[in-house]
């Protein structure tokens, strides 16, 4: 296959040996390798991603070139063009896109750049929050999140049915292989949860793999691989090996790259081994070494490599150690017995091998991470009072909602709700309220992130990424009301759509009564046509 075959629409995206799709699905142990594009269209960090990448299509024991998608919250040279670059070296991409910067129309003008390019693996993310750009922090969009993001995906796999002049018109379908990201490591019940929660969905949205935040500790490896062994449907997992400095685990440490987890324990052997005269390079290949064994040893579909600027022969000095290893990996699991302080896990302790037990934790009768506070009764009464269907006040609301809308009242009752809801919830008046999908934490108000399917991977000890312990990320405060009820279960049961900016600035309860949001979609509430 030449270059130029690359370039052409529907053409296989690989030159040689398994893609990383099949090597996935024929049980190869997968690895990908992660690269960092810098700031700028010619510099020198843009060469040195090119050459990596064509020292691995030569060295041919990676199977996929990650690139990330503006990593940190900072901007960098885009990783749709130079996923498209590495694919004419000889080796697959596996592109990272992220819903921070880019609304959805984008994410879809970018989906078909890719497929057009021939780059079929896609890492979907929810992104890093913006921390730099030009004359100041840029402005975080979050109009999809990654399971509505799947979606988008999924559609354009089967032929994207868009309203054309004449009739619907169908896309040709694209062939993309999507995988998402989970983060067992949470020290809160209620993080945990959320994370597997949130997992459930984008299983359920389509995704083909996952990859695991960063960490290093062996029991909540093994955690979230025997959770997605019983998952439905089950995929491949990608055990997420990052070869740890002691610079970038000091950043860590401090939750200056929120969701990697590095412990005290941890930076202070990493500041050992940086006066030995390697610098620490041979320890830290080691300790990356055996990460690989265990992960190989416990079951991984693959590992995902990453560090700061580490070349080629490192990799496959890590994969040839990590092999040697592997047959006695369970020796190793105590190198990263490394639990955070209080850390809940998913399933109970096995104490012979130190990983896990089959047996999931008792949560009934823990403590709540979060207060269940008087505004969410109150909401609760209200809900059950006027916005259940058949119950209570429901008809006496719906009938006046209905003659209100397009007179003139309609703007008085509008400003009232809004008021109302400003106080309670913070309400940014989007007019497709998903209050009731959260347990009346708003995701488009209280969530810098506009997450409606879930917590992303940046918490830390119940607190948000952008908020660090100053405000309750809402999934854990969501968690911590539901719980309350026994409900907390109802997380993971629906996919929440996009908001619809149709309805921005409108009355949302209107929209809910009349059929026109999403809520009233889902509840079979019959559609009232704008008089």
């Amino acid at each position: 296959m030449t270059d130029e075959t690359c370039l052409q629409p529907g053409a296989d995206p690989f030159r040689g040996g398994r893609s990383f799709r099949q090597s996935l699905a024929e049980g190869t142990f997968s690895i990908a390798w992660e690269l960092v594009p810098g700031r700028g269209a010619r510099e020198p960090e843009q060469e040195e991603v090119l050459n990596h990448a064509g020292l691995a299509a030569q060295g041919g024991k990676v199977h996929a070139v990650t690139i990330t998608d503006n990593a940190g919250g900072n901007p960098a040279f885009l990783a749709d063009l130079l996923g498209a670059e590495i694919l004419r070296l000889g080796i697959e991409p596996l592109v990272h896109l992220t819903c921070k910067d880019r609304n959805r129309n984008q994410l879809e003008s970018s989906l078909y750049a890719l497929d057009r390019a021939g780059v079929r693996n896609i890492l979907v993310l929810s992104g890093d929050y913006p921390v730099t750009g030009f004359q100041g922090r840029a402005k975080p969009v979050f109009d999809l999140d990654p399971v509505q993001l799947l979606e988008l995906i999924g559609a354009m796999n089967r032929g994207l049915e868009t309203p054309g002049l004449k009739g619907p018109i169908r896309h040709q379908p694209s062939r993309f292989f999507a995988g998402v990201a989970v983060s067992p490591f949470k020290a809160t019940e209620a993080e945990v949860l959320a994370q597997y929660f949130k997992l459930k969905k984008k299983l359920a949205a389509g995704a083909g793999f996952a990859v695991t935040q960063l960490g290093y500790d062996a029991r909540k490896f093994h955690e979230v691989l025997q959770w997605m062994q019983q998952a439905e449907p089950p995929v491949p997992l990608v055990g997420n090996l990052y070869v740890l400095a002691f610079g970038a685990a000091k950043v860590m440490h401090g939750n200056r790259i929120p969701g990697c987890i590095v412990s005290d324990r941890l930076l202070a052997e990493l500041d050992r081994e940086k006066g030995a005269p390697d610098k620490g390079v041979g320890a830290r290949l080691l300790r990356a070494a055996r990460m690989y064994a265990i992960m190989k040893g416990m079951g991984f579909a693959g590992v995902h490599i990453g560090g700061h600027r580490i070349p080629y022969s490192q990799v496959e000095e890590i994969i040839e150690q990590g092999e040697a290893l592997s047959p006695n990996w369970r020796d190793l699991v105590h190198h990263f017995d490394d639990p955070q302080p209080g850390g809940f896990y998913y399933y109970e302790r096995d104490s012979e091998s130190g990983l896990n037990a089959k047996a999931p934790t008792t949560r009934a009768g823990r403590p709540l991470d979060a207060p269940v506070t008087p505004v969410y009764r109150l909401s609760r009464f209200v809900h059950r009072l006027i916005f259940e269907p058949g119950k209570n006040l429901y008809g006496a609301m719906a009938a006046l909602s209905k003659r209100l809308a397009g007179t003139p009242w309609e703007g008085p009752f509008h400003k009232l709700e809004h008021l109302s809801k400003v106080l309670l919830y913070d309400c940014q008046d989007c007019g497709d309220c998903a209050l009731t999908d959260v347990a009346y934490s708003c995701p488009m108000s209280q969530c810098p992130k506009n997450q409606r399917n879930g917590a992303c991977g940046g918490s830390l000890n119940g607190f948000c990424e952008v908020y660090p312990n100053e405000r309750h990320c809402i999934y854990v405060k969501a968690y911590a009301r539901l719980k309350h009820y026994g409900e907390e279960g109802s997380l993971a049961d629906r996919q929440v759509p996009p908001c619809n900016w149709d309805f921005y600035q409108s009355s949302s309860w209107i929209n809910y009564y009349l059929g026109r949001d999403h809520t009233s979609r889902r509840l079979g509430i019959p559609k009232i046509a704008k008089k």
